[in-house]
């Protein structure tokens, strides 16, 4: 199957590709990063584990700039590690980041997160995140993805979920959300580790009024290589093709 592109359609509607990737804080090879971004030609792209710690807002700003986006969302304190970046044609109406209740002794966490228009498709949120690795704040995570939206809204939540697709959590958001993999599969299935990929912890869900086109890790891709893949970082991005109806 050839994966759409991205564009408008003569109902208004629009054709969305959004590309979600753990970048374990830029530690690997960046430049095999920035060819594998550059190749899935997103129009969104939402960032897990962009660099805390050490000139946060600067390292964001480096990876926009060699990827050919700007700094939507994220990236901060709040987000605490999500960042969304999008192509200069995203409006984005509001932004929607949030500091997760925090665990004792463990990671803060946080959603990166917009209300976003691209041309004249109805308005839509997207929210980054990385979940937890414990458990029970894991599903209190989960719990909290759907308030990104307000009630009558389009959306879309991708991340690093740390959970498999048979997890309770997972399967909570599945209940209100399309899994996009599992609704139109395309590409691969598994996201870590690149080097023997064997488990989904990684995905894009969409709400129901969004079809879901293709979604999957872009083996295959023209411009995707797998040298590429292994060296850029820890995990294989999740690339999905998404139609938002007309506004």
């Amino acid at each position: 199957m050839t994966l759409p592109s991205s564009g408008a359609e003569p109902d208004g509607a629009r054709r969305v590709r959004v590309l979600s990737y753990n970048v374990r804080s830029l530690r690997d090879d960046r430049d095999a990063l920035v060819r594998v971004v550059r190749a899935c030609e997103p129009d969104l792209v939402c960032v897990q584990e962009s660099p805390r710690y050490w000139r946060p807002f600067k390292q964001a700003a480096w990876l926009a700039g060699e990827t050919g986006t700007v700094i939507l969302a994220g990236g901060g304190r709040v987000a605490a590690g999500p960042l969304l970046l999008g192509r200069l044609g995203v409006t984005v109406l509001e932004v929607r980041d949030r500091l997760l209740p925090k665990t004792r002794g463990l990671h803060a966490r946080g959603f990166a997160g917009a209300l976003v228009r691209i041309g004249d498709a109805a308005p839509f949120s997207v929210t980054s995140c990385h979940l937890s690795l414990d458990p029970d704040e894991r599903l209190r995570q989960f719990a909290l993805l759907p308030q990104q939206l307000r009630a009558g809204e389009h959306g879309v939540i991708a991340g690093d979920f740390n959970e498999h697709p048979d997890g309770a959590g997972w399967r909570r958001l599945a209940r209100a959300f399309q899994d996009g993999h599992a609704t139109a599969p395309w590409g691969g299935t598994y996201t870590s580790v690149p080097d023997n990929p064997y488990q989904r912890i990684d995905a894009v869900f969409a709400s129901p009024g969004i079809d879901v086109l293709a979604c999957g890790v872009p083996h295959g891709l023209p411009g995707v290589e797998p040298a590429d893949l292994r060296a850029a970082t820890d995990h294989l991005p999740v690339l999905a093709v998404l139609r938002v109806p007309a506004g």
